[in-house]
């Protein structure tokens, strides 16, 4: 069967911090939302966080948009968020699953979802932890689990058993959604969508693969000879 976006039910959710790339973004109707980090924030030279960050908060107000704290101990960590969640009311504030040093931060997902503050928590590679997190949250707030299944794959580990049962673990709080996170490969969107991933963030690069979806395998396969034999062309190879 040819894959379709159309029919996907789960949501594309776009990462990266280049904010051309992000404008560029909002035209493609399959992206429902933007997430970033200090490492991509970095990457794209930005320099200015709180400069950055309010102005993707606005620029975006109606896309879900997950900025994150940078602090390595609790108490920053929660004026961070609250600081970050003042910017707009589609601002997600991501929380680490612990500190560098293994801390847990499950006390700070209880404090800050019981203020009302929206969260996406990263950094899961565990059950155990999606487990933390779901008894975690307390209020109305709503939650965006972040699993790293692509950093769990890349260990040798497949990660569709884990995210299965991590739909499981969240199905009984409405206000829990599930993110695919660190995707390697388009296929991952399908794979995702399969088993009842509320969300899966892509990068800007991968996202630009999106309309290879459906295309023919035979046609694909003669653009890759054309290209091989171009390329050693335009080189100069002899034998």
């Amino acid at each position: 069967m040819v894959p379709q976006l159309d029919t996907l039910k789960v949501k594309i959710f776009a990462d990266g911090a280049d904010i051309k790339s992000m404008i560029d973004m909002t035209k493609n109707p399959y992206v429902k939302g933007f997430t970033t980090n200090p490492t991509l924030m970095k990457k794209a030279g930005v320099v200015d966080y709180e400069e950055f960050s309010r102005f993707v908060a606005q620029k975006f107000s109606t896309y879900p948009v997950s900025l994150a704290v940078f602090s390595d101990d609790l108490p920053t960590m929660a004026k961070q968020a609250e600081k970050i969640a003042s910017y707009g009311k589609n601002i997600y504030v991501k929380i680490p699953i612990s500190t560098s040093k293994g801390e847990s931060t499950e006390e700070l997902i209880r404090d800050l979802t019981l203020e009302g503050v929206n969260l996406n928590i990263t950094a899961i590679t565990l059950l155990d932890q999606v487990k933390i997190v779901s008894k975690a949250v307390k209020g109305k707030s709503s939650v965006i689990v972040s699993v790293f299944a692509g950093r769990i794959a890349d260990t040798g580990v497949d990660p569709l058993p884990i995210m299965k049962e991590s739909v499981d673990i969240l199905k009984y709080n409405p206000n829990l959604e599930l993110l695919w996170a660190s995707p390697r490969e388009i296929f991952n969107i399908f794979q995702a969508n399969e088993v009842g991933c509320h969300i899966i963030t892509v990068a800007n690069s991968m996202l630009s693969k999106l309309n290879l979806i459906g295309k023919d395998l035979g046609e694909y396969s003669l653009e890759t000879v054309k290209m091989f034999y171009d390329d050693a062309c335009s080189a100069g190879y002899k034998l």
